[in-house]
């Protein structure tokens, strides 16, 4: 077995750049441990292997926060993807010196889309109307 197998994630972190994420990071105060959330657009994405890394960006009073998280890092906690943008870039750096609505992306609604609704199991067909004729009524 390979070493870097040992210290891996064995779920798989499922986003892209372009996405708006909500994170929740172990944060360990004292001898206690909590979640706390960071939640951001996903501006770049590297590497390969343990050392993957991603770069989520918020907002917070005017003031832009980015942050670097490793993929195989135990201290992330959960990942949910919140929106996902439509991008034609790998990394959108240039995000930072946009404000207000420039810096929206669009959203991409084919990734976000629900499957379509299965079809009901076949129940007991509904009584359909009769043609034949009541055993009473003449011919």
């Amino acid at each position: 077995m390979n070493w870097e197998e040992k210290y891996k994630r064995k779920d798989h972190l499922e986003f892209r750049v372009g996405d708006e994420i909500k994170i929740g990071v172990r944060v360990k105060e004292g001898d206690k441990e909590r979640i706390q959330s960071f939640e951001g657009l996903v501006l770049s994405i590297r590497g390969s292997g343990l050392d993957k890394t991603f770069k989520v960006r918020k907002t917070a009073g005017g003031i832009g926060v980015e942050r670097t998280f490793l993929f195989h890092s135990h201290a992330v906690a959960t990942v949910k993807v919140l929106k996902s943008g439509k991008t034609r870039r790998a990394k959108l750096f240039y995000l930072r010196d946009k404000v207000g609505k420039g810096s929206k992306l669009k959203e991409d609604l084919t990734l976000t889309a629900l499957p379509a609704e299965e079809p009901k199991a076949a129940a007991a067909p509904a009584a359909a109307p009769s043609t034949a004729l009541p055993a009473d009524a003449p011919k």
